[in-house]
Order: structure tokens, then C-alpha cells, then sequence
């Protein structure tokens, strides 16, 4: 019989720089990570895909990109405009985000987006459209379960969420019974992630994180994720955390096998 509370641990940004890369791998083969997106136009790619082929038990999604890429607008509020003006066309940049993954051998089983915009009703009919071609059943619904005070952003999004899930739900696709990790990037240690893990209610939950390694090349990237990344990455691998989970009860699982 299977755990009441069951975990999917999901690194984004697996093929933004190689030290990336090599961190979500260590957080998988070392660690608590099940789940990795993977950025079709990521600086890193060709690295990611060669590591998702050799380690066929990480279990790859793709994280779509509309900001911040090459020739992206570089802020979600530039997004917005340039959807508005009609200058971005969401449903096509996304397909050939997917074809670029699906042609190099990788089958995705989920789909979440760089900096949530899929939570914008344009963009968020466009992956539906993306994931229903492809045959991806999963795609993330990022409302962050509330296992901390809530920020005026995560209360605010959550305006979108009625609209969300009412198009995620007449689609036939499937997301998670709750997410965690918006509120914690960029900030969590092997404590709060330990904390988080024994505070988990019943159901499936995913948790977003950003593990890496900070060396020169990510250093060089234009992220606000630098050393929290090597920090999340300690948290993943921690026995701590692990015996967190045994204490609560809670059974690792993906989106391939969900």
C-alpha cells in the first residue's frame, strides 16, 4: 500500500549552465530529487540531455520559456506587453521548445514554465495546447501550499487560480493535489526542507527547487540563483532530510510513475 503523503522533489533549470546540470544529477543519484524540466534553449542543453540519457531514473520534463532567453523579453511584465502587441506568439515558441526535447530522445512526462507564466490565461492555453500534442498528462499548478506566512505575491496569485484550474481541468490534464517551493527558493536549508517534508498533509505535493553548483560559469549567468543553489543542493542530500521523510511517512515518487 502506498503512503498516504507522497513527494515529487523537482529541480528547475536542469540545462541553464553545466554546473547546474551536475548539481541536479548529484541531487538525484545522492539525494532526494526525483524529477528534473529541462530548458530547450538553455546554454547547457546538449549537456543535459547527454546526462538525462545516461541516468534513465530522473525522471525529465521540460521547463518552457518565454522570459529571459535568447530574444525573450527579459521580465514577465515585458512578457505581458509583448503578448498584448501580439509581437510573441506563445503556442508557437512552446511547440518548438518541445520538438527541440522530443527530437533529441528525450519523452517528456510534465511540463511547468520559467518564472510561472503559464498562470497568464494567453500563455497557459497555449502549453495546454503544447502538452495535449505532445501527450504530456502533467503540467505543474504553481500555488504555493501555504506551510509559511503567505507573501502579498503568492496571495495575489491566487486570484488566477479558479480560472487555472477550471482550463486545467476541462483539458483532462492532471497536476499535483498541492505545490511547494515558491516561497522557499532561493532562501531554504536543510532544516526548512526537513520542516516542510513533516508538515505535509496527505495527498501528492511537488516541490520546486534549484540545486547547483556556484562555480565561475553560473557565477557568469544572468540569475538571481547563485550560492542558494549549492545550498539547496546540501538540503537535498542531507541524511537529515531523508530521515525526515521516514519519520513522516512520506514516499518519494515522480510524474513517470504517479
Amino acid at each position: 500500500m502506498s503512503a498516504a503523503r507522497r513527494l515529487i522533489v523537482n529541480a528547475d533549470d536542469f540545462g541553464f549552465t553545466r554546473d547546474v546540470n551536475r548539481g541536479i544529477i548529484d541531487a538525484h543519484r545522492n539525494g532526494i530529487l526525483t524529477s528534473t524540466t529541462l530548458m530547450a534553449n538553455g546554454a547547457a542543453f546538449e549537456d543535459a540531455v547527454e546526462l538525462a540519457l545516461a541516468t534513465p531514473s530522473l525522471d525529465v520534463g521540460v521547463h518552457l520559456t518565454l522570459v529571459g532567453g535568447p530574444g525573450q523579453p527579459p521580465t514577465v511584465t515585458a512578457l505581458l506587453k509583448e503578448l498584448a502587441l501580439g509581437r510573441v506568439h506563445a503556442y508557437e515558441e512552446l511547440a518548438a521548445q518541445l520538438g527541440r526535447i522530443t527530437a533529441a530522445g528525450i519523452a517528456p512526462t510534465h511540463l511547468d514554465t520559467h518564472k510561472h507564466t503559464h498562470l497568464w490565461p494567453g500563455v497557459l492555453d497555449a502549453v495546454l495546447r503544447v502538452a495535449r500534442e505532445f501527450g504530456v498528462e502533467w503540467v505543474r499548478a504553481p500555488f504555493d501550499y501555504p506551510a509559511a506566512p503567505e507573501s502579498w505575491k503568492t496571495r495575489s496569485l491566487r486570484l488566477l487560480e479558479p480560472g487555472f484550474r477550471r482550463k486545467i481541468a476541462a483539458k483532462g490534464i492532471k497536476v499535483t493535489d498541492r505545490f511547494a517551493g515558491f516561497s522557499m527558493t532561493g532562501t531554504f536549508g536543510t532544516a526548512d526542507l526537513a520542516g516542510l517534508i513533516e508538515r505535509l498533509p496527505d495527498g501528492m505535493t511537488e516541490f520546486m527547487c534549484h540545486p547547483g553548483y556556484c562555480t565561475d560559469e553560473l557565477r557568469a549567468a544572468r540569475t538571481r540563483l547563485k550560492e542558494s543553489r549549492e545550498r539547496e543542493l546540501n538540503a537535498l542530500v542531507s541524511a537529515e532530510v531523508r530521515e525526515a521523510l521516514v519519520r513522516a511517512g512520506v514516499e518519494l515518487t515522480s510524474y513517470r510513475v504517479a
